[in-house]
């Protein structure tokens, strides 16, 4: 019984520990491109933004997990941090568009949530981790399409303001100054 007990511990220690999985993208690389289904059945294309917007894309494991409802609420109910600055956010998981829409629901998402079904974005960003989900971590991408910063150390319960102030740190324009 101590044996099983330990297995379990060891393996809910890595299932938590996601940002030990980092992603070998670095910054100042072109971001890859995507398309991927949102919540309401619209694509959301990472080219259709450049020259127009930053872009943040904040991936998280898995719908209706703990952390990542903490995560998305953080979004919810401190979005307006966000939507101060020149930029659109989405997140995005592996997860089936239905499992995403019925997670959006439930938080009241009022940003797009993408799905990622084949796991091929996810693998172009290098969040897939060795449990199949997407590994938490939020890219920050310049209006030119570029890797600005990479957070792998997301805290999900101050995601909206963390969000908000690395895109103050990065002079991201303020959406007023357009």
């Amino acid at each position: 019984m101590k044996k099983v007990s330990k297995i379990i511990a060891v393996f809910i220690a890595a299932f938590w520990s996601f940002n030990l999985f980092a992603t070998s993208l670095q910054v100042g690389a072109q971001a890859p491109n995507f398309r991927l289904q949102d919540t309401t059945g619209e694509y959301f294309q990472l080219s259709d933004y450049l020259g127009k917007k930053a872009v943040v894309l904040a991936w998280y494991p898995m719908a209706n997990t703990r952390g990542c409802t903490i995560e998305c609420k953080s979004l919810v109910e401190q979005g307006h941090l966000i939507r101060e600055y020149d930029v659109r956010y989405v997140m995005a998981s592996v997860d089936p568009l239905n499992d995403n829409r019925d997670f959006a629901k439930k938080i009241a998402a009022d940003f797009p949530m993408l799905s990622d079904p084949t796991k091929e974005t996810a693998k172009a960003y290098d969040v897939l981790n060795v449990f199949k989900v997407a590994s938490r971590v939020t890219f920050y991408i310049s209006k030119q399409g570029k890797i600005l910063k990479i957070d792998e150390d997301v805290k999900p319960a101050s995601a909206a303001e963390d969000i908000a102030k690395s895109l103050k740190a990065l002079n991201i324009t303020l959406a007023s100054s357009n």
